[in-house]
Order: structure tokens, then C-alpha cells, then sequence
């Protein structure tokens, strides 16, 4: 009884901010500058709520419901984190991009880098229809005239990452990749600790499609320092004339076995 009362005063609130967003919309052209500024503010702010709640409702109905942070990410045995960047969980609100400047916030925490005088680099973000793929989402990068010296995907960790980091984990990176021509594709783990960033690269196997690296904190200099960032960069080498699709990343971590 008291589920369903509860949803209909759910349902009645939601009709009352409806109909006084409607009418607002209505009246817009007509308002003073004062009214409308003083309307811009929540107005922006339900906005950003209302796209995220779409953002995850339709990443969570591509998977059939599973949790768009967890579902079908590959996990090492005894991992104790994992995750996936949400331009693969989620539909990205702007899905496609010509002529990407360097340092271009593709999504959260997804940056892409080069030095181009002009670029010639497109990315889309593409829906996965195969149910042996991953992840309901992938991103396509197409790289016709390349005058630069190298083009970077940054992927930043979560916090989470970060909490509880020790000396004994290993970090590992699955990837779906694809490309038109063979290509050399690096990872490049950084941890920030204060004012040093400590760096470890492993080349990803060529020739495509699912690859795994695993990167080992034994061999980084944290000297027990608290890591305060965590960041990944995905670097092409000689990437022009090529299509590389990134059908799925994710990320897991576990402690190594005790000897």
C-alpha cells in the first residue's frame, strides 16, 4: 500500500515540474532579462541531472539492465577494483567530432592529444551491436593527413583507483582494438605522488583485437607515498590514413601473490 502511494505522489511531482517547465518554456520569449537569468541557473542544473539520468539509463538498457560500472568487465582473479570509462558505458553527449584540437575532452575523463598544425583526426562514438562485445559502446578514430609526431588517448582513473594503492598491485588494461593497418599502440601507466610522476610503458600486442597488459607497481618508484592521481595514455604511432575502433577498455586491479 504504501509502495504504491508512493508512486503516485512520485508521478504527481513529476507531472506538477513538468507542466511548470512547460509553461515556462511557453512564456521564454516573452520574460524580462531578469526573470530569464534568474531562471538560466536551474534551468542548466536540471538539465545536467535529466542527461545524466538518460546517459545511464541508455547504457544500462544496452547491456539488458546489468550495472554499466561492472557489468562484463574482465576482472583478474582477486582483483579488488574495476571499471570501465563511461564513454564505453554511456552514450557521450556529444557522439561524434571533426578536425579534434589537441587537449579535446572527448567525455569525463577522456582526452585527446596531438601536435598537428591542421588536424585531420574525426572520432564518433559508435554503438556495439554483437552480443560477444564487451561493452554497449566503443569509439572510432579516423586519421587522414597526420603532420604530427604522435596522437594519445588520456584515460583518467577514478579515485577509487587510487584508495588503497600499494607497491603490490598490478594494474591491468583490457582492450578491444581494431585498426585498418597495422599499428604500433602503447599504454603508458602514470602515477602522480606530489610532485613526481612516476611512468611505465608496455607495447599492446599488433594485429588487433582483445589484448591485456598488466603493469607492475613493484617496479615504480612510489617509496610508499600516498598516489594521488592515476592516469593512462593510449599513444598511435604513425597513425595516419588509419581507422582505429576501440571496441571496449577497462580497467582491474589485484594484489600479486605473496611469496
Amino acid at each position: 500500500m504504501g509502495s504504491k502511494l508512493g508512486a503516485r505522489v512520485e508521478r504527481y511531482l513529476q507531472q506538477r515540474a513538468l507542466t511548470r517547465w512547460s509553461r515556462l518554456a511557453e512564456t521564454a520569449e516573452s520574460l524580462d532579462l531578469a526573470r530569464l537569468r534568474a531562471l538560466h541557473g536551474p534551468a542548466r542544473a536540471l538539465k545536467q541531472q535529466v542527461d545524466r539520468v538518460l546517459r545511464i539509463a541508455e547504457g544500462r538498457l544496452a547491456t539488458g539492465g546489468s550495472a554499466a560500472d561492472t557489468g562484463g568487465i574482465p576482472r583478474a582473479a582477486r582483483a579488488d577494483w574495476a571499471w570501465r570509462p563511461e564513454a564505453w558505458r554511456e552514450p557521450l553527449t556529444v557522439p561524434g567530432r571533426a578536425g579534434v584540437e589537441t587537449r579535446t575532452e572527448i567525455g569525463p575523463g577522456l582526452t585527446l592529444h596531438h601536435d598537428c598544425a591542421a588536424s585531420e583526426v574525426t572520432l564518433r562514438q559508435i554503438r556495439n551491436r554483437s552480443a560477444a562485445d564487451p561493452a554497449p559502446f566503443g569509439l572510432k578514430i579516423d586519421v587522414f593527413g597526420f603532420d604530427g609526431s604522435f596522437l594519445s588517448l588520456a584515460v583518467e582513473l577514478p579515485a577509487a583507483a587510487v584508495e588503497g594503492l600499494r607497491n603490490r598491485h598490478l594494474m591491468r588494461l583490457d582492450a578491444v582494438i581494431e585498426t585498418e593497418r597495422p599499428l604500433e599502440i602503447f599504454a603508458r601507466l602514470n602515477l602522480k605522488h606530489g610532485p613526481n610522476v612516476e611512468q611505465t610503458v608496455r607495447e599492446l600486442q599488433r594485429g588487433g583485437g582483445e589484448v591485456m597488459v598488466e603493469f607492475d607497481l613493484a617496479y615504480m618508484k612510489l617509496n610508499g607515498t600516498r598516489v594521488e592521481r592515476i592516469w593512462v595514455d593510449l599513444i598511435f604511432e604513425g597513425p595516419e590514413m588509419n581507422r582505429i575502433t576501440l571496441g571496449d577498455l577497462a580497467f582491474c586491479r589485484r594484489p600479486r601473490a605473496e611469496l
